[in-house]
Formats: structure tokens, C-alpha cells, sequence
């Protein structure tokens, strides 16, 4: 039944794709004579630069750890996009992050270093590689297909992200089509195969997206979305909160209203409403079964903002919790990145979030966590509990002019109740980024 599925999904993939195909065919002739006068050069010099150049430095000081981590990267991305020849354009991007003090556990391809393991995680390994190789096709009008390796953000990241806060981003290696034919909407389908994580490791499987975006106005919108994925082990480790030799195949289908709506000059209503059902997908575990909920309300002023907001990615009695492996994990539950995989009971966070321009160039940025359990664990000493800890962030940004910014960041977790297992604990943790960055 399964495979049927999987077959189904692929012919409904198919369909979609001649039906936007039969839509905007007709647009292609049209432009076809205006391209007789221009070169392949020409195509090249109207390209984009896709080059950017980041040093961080991050401290790490974290409970149960010997040493305190400290790490001094480089980050270099040199590519170009080239404009449409003939509906057709190419993008390369190479990256090398360079290691400049190695004073920390960067995890490449998911395992502990070896002689680290006195340092607590950096997981910003050395890499030289193409992170990106794909060739656009947009001889439909308001339709672009790509083939190839590329990077990836879907609405707020939560499913599907690019991991761009780390030096090796997350990247896919596959296909997909984004059409804008039908007003107001975006429809965006993909199948990927292949999946470059932050610790360099290359995951083999298969992903298929579908992901159609309804603007309600330029700031508010409804998004559908489904994420099928036949990926065993889709994490940074290789690990799955079921165990070892378990298949972590799953389906998540969900549905997202987001935005923000003017009051007047000054102020302006800000909401969130979103559900999402994960249930096991090809030869996935049945214990696969978990849903996912974000309500947030707040107000904005001028240039500050303020909103309350509620996650709950629930867990099935203890065995399973819903999981995010595709999605940008940094910046939820904290910047600690203590839950980057979800905890088998589960997670209920409420945070409270400020940030706002005191100056033109300047944006500050403020989080505060109470992270729960779901389901209640087992506590260090005897008892249960369902209290994680509490985080605070803060970050300041300065954008010296439109190419070059510079960045401080603060992540403050504190344990509240002890888990009782070693390996499940989340200890006390403080971070520091400085971060430069210079975008041509």
C-alpha cells in the first residue's frame, strides 16, 4: 500500500507539472524572437553574483564539558547565476570554511572528533565543495524548473531551510518547479534524492515536496503544504529517537496561516496560526505518529514588535516525537540548539519575542523560552517531571552599508529538571557569536 502511495504521489507530481506546462506554453513563442540578438556573453555579464564572504567566531561554555570551545571560521561562497539564454540559466557556487582556531567538537559527517571530545559541539566543520550546481529552465511564463544541486527555504523554515546560520549550509540534489500562473498564488513542487547536511554528511532518499502559498495580501498568507520523505535516518548523527535499525519514513501534511495586518501608520497586528500531522510513510515505523501546532498573537509599533507565541510538537506516549530533519532547528526552541532533534516526549515551548530598529542600521532581536516536555520523563534522582529549562537570546544587528553587516549574538539555556538519562540531559549552555559579513 505504501509503494502504491508513493506511486500515486508521483503521478499527482506529474499532473500538476503538465497542467502548468498546458497553461503558459503559448507565452514561449512569443518571447522567442527577442532572443535572436542575444549572445551567450551577454547572458553571463546580466547574471547575478552569488558571492558572499562570513567570519564568525563562537564560544561555547557548557555544563559536564572540560574545555570551553572556541571557534574562528571563514566562510567563502563564490558563485554566479547567469541571466536567461534561450529560457535557460546556469548557477555554480563553490564554498570553503576554513578553520582558523580549532578549539571545539565540529561533528563532521555526524560523528565526534577524534581528541575533541573534552569540547563541547561546534558543528562548523572544514569543507571545500560545490553547494550549489543547477540549471533554471523558464521558457513557461510565471514558471521556473531547476534541476540540480540548491539551496532551499520554504515559508519560516520550520520544514524545509537551507541551515544558513551554520558555515556548511544544508542543500538538496534533485528537482523542482515554482509556478505564479494563477493570481496571488505560488506553487512550489520538488523531488530531491540526495541531502547535504551542515556536517558535510550526503544523505541518500528520497524527499518529494508540495507546497502551495495563497497571498491574502503582500503581508498575509495560507499555505498547504506536504512533505514526504523516504529517508531512514535523516539527522545531523545518523540517529533516530526510535533506535537504532528503525526506519524514520514519514509524511507530514499541514496547513499555516501567517502575517500581518495594518491598523493604521503606526501600528499593525501580528498572527500566526498553524497544525501539521506526521504519520509514517513507505516502510516508516508505525510508532511514527505526532502532530505540530504554533498559535501566536502580537502587536508591532513603528519600528519595535512584540509577540507571545506557543509550539507544541507532540510525542506519541514516550516512543516517538515529531520531527523537523529537513527544517531550519536553530532558530527554534532557543539558539542553544539543545533540541535540534526533537526529544522523544516531546516539546512544548512558549517564548516571547521583542526586537525592533532603535537606529536605521541597527536591529536588535530578543527571545525568552519556557521549554516543556510533552510527556512527562523520568528525572535524574527519581520522579517525573516535564520542565527542560528556560532559554534566553539576544542579538544586535549593524548594517554598515547595503553589502556589509556586522553581528553579535547571546544564547543563555538553563536546565530546569534533570533527565535522568545521560544521553537525553540538556545541561546548562552558554553561547556567543560575533559574526562579519560582506555580500557582493
Amino acid at each position: 500500500m505504501q509503494t502504491n502511495m508513493r506511486f500515486k504521489m508521483r503521478q499527482v507530481t506529474l499532473s500538476l507539472l503538465l497542467g502548468l506546462t498546458a497553461t503558459s506554453l503559448s507565452a514561449a513563442a512569443e518571447e522567442a524572437e527577442a532572443l535572436l540578438d542575444y549572445t551567450i556573453w551577454d547572458a553571463i555579464k546580466g547574471g547575478k553574483n552569488l558571492t558572499s564572504f562570513r567570519l564568525r567566531y563562537e564560544h561555547v561554555d557548557q555544563e559536564g564539558k572540560p574545555e570551553t570551545a572556541d571557534a574562528l571560521t571563514l566562510r567563502s561562497l563564490v558563485g554566479w547565476q547567469t541571466a536567461p539564454f534561450h529560457n535557460f540559466s546556469v548557477g555554480v557556487q563553490i564554498i570553503n570554511v576554513a578553520k582558523l582556531d580549532n578549539r571545539y567538537d565540529d561533528r563532521r559527517l555526524g560523528d565526534p572528533e577524534k581528541g575533541m571530545g573534552d569540547y563541547p559541539i561546534i558543528v562548523d566543520p572544514h569543507d571545500t565543495d560545490v553547494n550549489q550546481l543547477y540549471v533554471d529552465w523558464t521558457g513557461i511564463k510565471n514558471t521556473r524548473f531547476r534541476i540540480g544541486r540548491q539551496q532551499l527555504n520554504l515559508d519560516n523554515v520550520r520544514f524545509i531551510g537551507d541551515i544558513g546560520f551554520r558555515q556548511v549550509m544544508q542543500v538538496f540534489d534533485g528537482y523542482s518547479v515554482l509556478n505564479k500562473s494563477l493570481p496571488n498564488t505560488e506553487i512550489y513542487l520538488a523531488h530531491f534524492e540526495r541531502v547535504k547536511q551542515i556536517s558535510t554528511r550526503l544523505q541518500e532518499g528520497e524527499l518529494e515536496i508540495a507546497n502551495v502559498k495563497y497571498r491574502i495580501s503582500p503581508a498575509e498568507s495560507l499555505t498547504g503544504y506536504g512533505y514526504f520523505s523516504n529517508f531512514e535516518t535523516p539527522t545531523i548523527a545518523g540517529t533516530s529517537v526510535l533506535g537504532a535499525n528503525t526506519d524514520q519514513s514519514n509524511k507530514t501534511l499541514g496547513l499555516r496561516l501567517d502575517g500581518t495586518r495594518r491598523i493604521n501608520d503606526d501600528w499593525r497586528l501580528l498572527y500566526t496560526a498553524e497544525y501539521a500531522k506526521q504519520t509514517d510513510y513507505s516502510d516508516g515505523d508505525d510508532r511514527i505518529d505526532a502532530h505540530y501546532g504554533r498559535a501566536g498573537i502580537g502587536a508591532g509599533y513603528k519600528a519595535w514588535f512584540a509577540r507571545i507565541d506557543h509550539e507544541t510538537l507532540s510525542s506519541n506516549d514516550g516512543d516517538y516525537a515529531f520531527q523537523t530533519p529537513f527544517g531550519t532547528n536553530h532558530l527554534f526552541q532557543g539558539w542553544a540548539d539543545h533540541f535540534l532533534i526533537t526529544p522523544a516526549q516531546g516539546i512544548k515551548d512558549t517564548f516571547i519575542t521583542i526586537g525592533g530598529k532603535p537606529l536605521p542600521a541597527l536591529t536588535l532581536h530578543a527571545e525568552y523560552h519556557i521549554i516543556d516536555s510533552d510527556e512527562n520523563f523520568a528525572k535524574f534522582g527519581g520522579g517525573f517531571g516535564d520542565k527542560f529549562g528556560k532559554e534566553f537570546d539576544f542579538a544586535a544587528t549593524y548594517n554598515v552599508n547595503s553589502h556589509f553587516f556586522v553581528k553579535a549574538e547571546y544564547a543563555n539555556f538553563r536546565e530546569d529538571q534533570r533527565v535522568a538519562a545521560a544521553a537525553g540531559r540538556k545541561p546548562d549552555i552558554e553561547k556567543i557569536w560575533l559574526t562579519a559579513m560582506y555580500t557582493f
